[in-house]
């Protein structure tokens, strides 16, 4: 980053390159649209190159992830709507959920679906939270500087976004020996 506080976007390359992926899943989690999250991502690298002068070497992924998630607050009230359609289905693939026999492939389809339409019954701060801290990986205590929560608030509303998504998905399990009529 000080390379790039000197004009030097080469070194800058670098770290669009290393955070980038990253940082357009999240916004896509907090946009609720791919549109929307390149739109943010852009925004998100435009004001790190720009401020780069002032990121004082602590936590960079932390300090993207926040540029990006103003970024994205501000995208969603500008176009004045509350989507939920994060894709989990792309975030699974990328885990490796890879080639395996038709149907195991179905069966994880089922659950990635149900899966993402339970992420999606869920509020933006929940998803927000979920998206740093358990497929992003961040510390809690990123997470808490990324959200601006303390880091015991940050742990609760965690906790809280687990337990709801926990519940969003069993409502969305067929009973034993009741048809799936989720699709």
């Amino acid at each position: 980053m000080a390379l790039a506080a000197a004009g030097d976007r080469e070194a800058f390359g670098v770290v669009v390159r290393r955070h980038g992926p990253a940082v357009l899943r999240v916004a896509a989690h907090v946009t609720g649209s791919q549109a929307a999250a390149a739109d943010v991502f852009q925004e998100t690298f435009l004001a790190a190159f720009r401020a780069a002068g002032s990121y004082r070497g602590a936590g960079l992924r932390a300090w993207l992830f926040t540029i990006a998630r103003n970024a994205a607050y501000r995208s969603r009230r500008a176009q004045g709507r509350e989507e939920q359609d994060a894709s989990l289905m792309e975030l699974g693939a990328s885990a490796g959920w890879g080639d395996v026999s038709p149907e195991i492939a179905f069966e994880r389809s089922e659950r990635l679906d149900r899966v993402r339409r339970a992420f999606a019954m869920l509020s933006t701060e929940d998803r927000e939270i979920l998206a740093l801290r358990d497929v992003e990986g961040l510390s809690g205590e990123d997470a808490a500087t990324v959200t601006g929560l303390s880091l015991q608030a940050m742990k609760s509303r965690l906790h809280r976004a687990r337990l709801r998504l926990g519940a969003a998905y069993r409502d969305l399990v067929p009973a034993e020996g009741e048809p799936n009529h989720d699709h």
